[in-house]
């Protein structure tokens, strides 16, 4: 897979998470207390993960690939 498909994939995996965020602010309030705990628990972290990795996952590649390369470095003396 490419880097062009994992970036489209994690961006409709953004886009599709938001949605209920987006019910949550607009339904009425009558409605919210029925789902406002798998919006704060599960597609707020989901999308906040997924905002964070378009915005710094190279960053992040780089720091797990260079403490992998020092661990294995250090296994191998």
């Amino acid at each position: 897979m490419n880097n062009a498909t994992k970036r489209s994939i994690l961006r409709w995996i953004h886009i599709v998470i938001s949605i209920p965020i987006i019910g949550y602010i607009y339904s009425p309030f009558e409605e919210i207390p029925n789902y406002a705990p798998a919006v704060r628990f599960v597609f707020l972290p989901v999308m906040v993960l997924s905002g964070f990795w378009m915005w710094k996952g190279h960053v992040l590649r780089r720091l797990i690939s260079k403490r992998s390369a020092q661990q294995d470095a250090a296994d191998n003396p």
